[in-house]
């Protein structure tokens, strides 16, 4: 069954109505290439109509080009070419993965050199900064109870291993325990008040968390401290 335009759309300059063109008009119609059960030509995409990846690639190109910087000079055609060829996810993934696994091994081994020397470039955030170097200076230099408090409590539970559960020895070393405790409690304090004027003395401001930073290194082992103290005894920060 033949297929018929609706009414009121003109082919070209010639009319178009049910049942066919309007009296007077030439009955023969060219539809050019029509496609099967069609009665209109359909347009198709272009063949030259440019792709997704055009722009990715002359975005790679200018940047290229961009990169260069002021001096340097202006990439050859071939190399623009072969930046927009450069695929955005590498083809050989094993490499790229040995290669971020190098990358991250050497970013480790800087950090374990920065807790050694100090190297500010390399530490872990929690480390960095002049005010966090303040406070492990300042707390280096002092001698601190907070020191010995882990030992003190590993003592205490030997000990109580070895004296039986109803010796009053036991009652006297619990009581030593607990009075050290409050002793290195009062020495955290002093340390505080002295680090917090030390810091505002020296910066004004001082950082959200930067005199618990110093406290609670003031409990660690001084040989065990990470950072490395970088001071002596008694060598305190200008």
């Amino acid at each position: 069954m033949a297929k018929t335009l609706p009414p009121g759309v003109a082919l070209g300059n010639r009319p178009w109505r049910r049942g066919g063109l309007i009296p007077g008009a030439a009955r023969h119609v060219d539809f050019g290439a029509v496609p099967a059960g069609y009665s209109v030509v359909v347009f198709g995409r272009k063949k030259d109509e440019p792709s997704a990846q055009d722009p990715v690639d002359q975005l790679a190109a200018d940047a290229a080009v961009k990169g260069a910087g002021k001096g340097a000079p202006t990439p050859k055609r071939k190399e623009q070419e072969a930046a927009r060829k450069r695929p955005l996810v590498p083809t050989d993934r094993k490499a790229s993965k040995e290669a971020e696994r190098i990358a991250v091994q050497d970013q480790r081994q800087k950090m374990r050199q920065a807790l050694d020397t100090g190297d500010e470039k390399y530490l872990p955030l929690r480390d960095k900064g002049p005010q966090k170097r303040f406070a492990r200076d300042y707390v280096d230099a002092r001698f601190s109870l907070g020191e010995y408090l882990m030992f003190g409590a590993l003592l205490f539970v030997v000990i109580s291993f070895v004296i039986p559960s109803g010796s009053n020895a036991l009652g006297y070393i619990l009581i030593g325990f607990w009075v050290m405790f409050l002793a290195v409690f009062a020495d955290v304090f002093i340390l505080s008040r002295k680090l917090r004027k030390g810091l505002t003395q020296k910066f004004g401001d001082i950082e959200r968390g930067t005199v618990w930073y110093g406290s609670m290194r003031s409990l660690q082992f001084r040989r065990l401290r990470l950072p490395k103290p970088q001071v002596q005894r008694g060598q305190y920060p200008a």
